[in-house]
């Protein structure tokens, strides 16, 4: 099983071929699509963070699955965190053209627990409010308004939204893995 602590994939380094390949996409979707397609693909794939978090048995979703990995709770607890700042992020540049702070995506203690349903709460009325906001958006506004990302750089905010994919389907499949370890 992998390492559930991670935040990304381990390749997915600084510098790393893993790294620009995804920075690579990142940039070639964002550009690509239309505001409409990049809400079409962040709002059906975070559905997979949401059948992963329903994996993981009500009793077992607090708890890690050994000593040196993350529960379900903590996973999710970062995916809303991260998806706070990366909308915070979106809305300072498209609001008003300002580079919000660097951001770090690293999963920490989560000092809240709840259930997966009451997570999934937070994270869809979070992600909708974003998704409603860039719906709104022509899709020009300020794209040479970077902020960084600790492994991929500087991204404007169509990149940013299209990372927010990129994550939830990482920590998705971090999710499933918590849900098998309860299993074996």
């Amino acid at each position: 099983m992998s390492d559930s602590r991670s935040s990304m994939p381990p390749a997915a380094k600084p510098g790393t071929p893993e790294a620009e390949r995804i920075r690579s996409y990142l940039q070639a979707q964002a550009a690509k699509l239309s505001p409409a397609g990049l809400i079409e693909k962040v709002r059906t794939d975070l559905e997979q963070v949401h059948e992963a978090m329903n994996g993981v048995p009500a009793t077992q979703f607090s708890q890690r699955p050994a000593e040196n990995e993350w529960s379900a709770n903590e996973v999710v607890h970062h995916l809303v965190q991260i998806s706070r700042v990366v909308a915070t992020g979106i809305r300072s540049v498209l609001d008003a053209g300002a580079a919000p702070p660097p951001i770090s995506d690293v999963i920490g203690m989560a000092p809240e627990q709840h259930t997966a349903a009451e997570w999934w709460a937070r994270l869809l009325a979070d992600r909708e409010a974003i998704l409603e906001r860039v719906g709104r958006a022509t899709g020009e506004e300020h794209l040479d308004v970077k902020w960084e990302h600790g492994v991929f750089g500087g991204l404007n905010w169509r990149e940013w939204l299209l990372f927010m994919r990129v994550h939830d389907l990482d920590h998705a499949r971090q999710i499933q893995a918590v849900a098998q370890a309860t299993r074996d």
